[in-house]
C-alpha cells in the first residue's frame, strides 16, 4: 500500500470517520422528497440535460431530469460555472439550497448550487 494512502486511511480510522470514497448517487425525486434533510449537504445526481440557460448572474443554470418524480418533482435546476448541452447525460454534484431568491423573479424552492458537471455513461 502506498505510504500516503496508509497514513490517510489510518487518520480517518483513528478519527472515527467513515471511509466513503464516492458520493452516493441519488434520484431527482429522492432529492425533492428529502430536500429538508439534504439542505446544505452535497448530493450527486445522474440524468439528462433538458434545458440550459448560460451566463445568468455569473453562472449557468442546467435543468436535469432522470425519469423519476412527478410534474412537481422531476426537474432539478443546477447552477455551475460549467455547462452542458441539451441531450447530454451528466453526473452532477453540488450543494442543496432551499428557497433561493435572487430577486427579479429568480426564486427557486430547490436549487443545487456550486455544482460540478461531468459526462456520465
Amino acid at each position: 500500500m502506498n505510504k500516503f494512502i496508509a497514513v490517510v486511511l489510518a487518520g480517518a480510522v483513528s478519527l472515527g470517520a467513515s471511509l466513503a470514497f464516492a458520493a452516493e448517487t441519488s434520484t431527482v425525486a429522492a432529492v425533492y422528497k428529502d430536500k429538508s434533510a439534504l439542505a446544505g449537504k452535497e448530493v450527486t445526481v445522474k440524468g439528462k440535460v433538458v434545458k440550459v440557460n448560460n451566463g445568468i448572474m455569473g453562472r449557468n443554470f442546467v435543468h436535469v431530469q432522470d425519469g423519476t418524480g412527478d410534474a412537481s418533482s422531476n426537474n432539478l435546476i443546477i447552477t455551475s460555472k460549467q455547462t452542458a448541452a441539451v441531450g447530454d447525460t451528466v453526473q452532477v454534484t453540488g450543494k442543496v439550497f432551499l428557497n433561493r431568491d435572487f430577486g427579479s423573479g429568480y426564486n427557486y424552492p430547490l436549487l443545487i448550487e456550486e455544482s460540478t458537471i461531468t459526462p456520465a455513461k
